[in-house]
């Protein structure tokens, strides 16, 4: 097998995690209400901490390795305001997915990376994906339950998208690869302004949506996200 067909499978297989953790959330079915509120907001923090660690530990220190200071910076607060002006559009709209367009801001940089990994670092590649499956898993069942919640899209479709939305990885895996993998500083650029993304739609939607009063799995399942990444950026190395 090729080295670009085995990017692109790569990112497939982490992409499908999100279908997979939205099927899991269909699926999902506690009879003490109470009980599966706790557990769906559990969830949601665990896939709000393992979208921090990717910030923390892969998008922000990856993607300023090679940009200057003041780039790296300002492309960060650029990300933070370019999508609390989409975030204000959604909620004027009255839409919701703020945790699938974290997710989407967490993993399409990542698939570019991963194919532009595999050019230079195969093993390193393989553990990089394998961390994004693990971290889309509960990012997927998050969204799902966001988006399905709000009652105007069916099931079904929303499984689709996600089915759909799985299909860009292999995509940006092959841009990184062909591309990206000779431009560090613009790969760098997307996964810093990602991230900035990212840090917003956690703070100001994802965050609030888990926490709830009188109880501690929420912010315990923060951390055991964020220990999720740690844990794979240690053996990434």
């Amino acid at each position: 097998m090729d080295d670009l067909t085995y990017a692109l499978m790569l990112a497939l297989f982490a992409g499908l995690a999100m279908p997979l953790g939205g099927l899991l959330a269909r699926m999902e079915h506690i009879h003490d209400r109470r009980v599966e509120t706790r557990f769906v907001k559990g969830v949601t923090a665990f896939g709000g901490g393992a979208l921090l660690s990717a910030v923390a530990l892969v998008l922000v220190p990856k993607g300023a390795e090679n940009l200057p200071a003041a780039m790296a910076v300002s492309l960060l607060l650029g990300g933070g305001v370019t999508f609390y002006l989409v975030d204000k559009k959604l909620a004027k709209a009255g839409g919701s997915g703020a945790l699938l367009l974290a997710m989407l801001l967490d993993f399409l940089p990542e698939a570019m990376a991963l194919g532009a990994l595999l050019v230079t670092e195969a093993a390193t590649a393989k553990l990089l994906a394998a961390m994004m499956f693990l971290q889309n898993l509960p990012e997927g069942f998050g969204a799902f339950r966001d988006i399905w919640a709000k009652g105007q899209t069916p099931a079904w479709l929303v499984l689709v998208i996600f089915v759909g939305l799985a299909g860009l990885g292999p995509l940006c895996a092959a841009l990184g690869f062909h591309f990206l993998s000779q431009a560090p500083a613009i790969l760098g650029g997307i996964m810093i302004f990602a991230a900035g993304g990212v840090l917003y739609l956690v703070f100001q939607d994802i965050a609030p949506e888990a926490h709830e009063d009188g109880t501690w799995s929420p912010a315990l399942g923060a951390v055991a996200g964020f220990a999720l990444g740690l844990a794979g950026d240690m053996v990434i190395g």
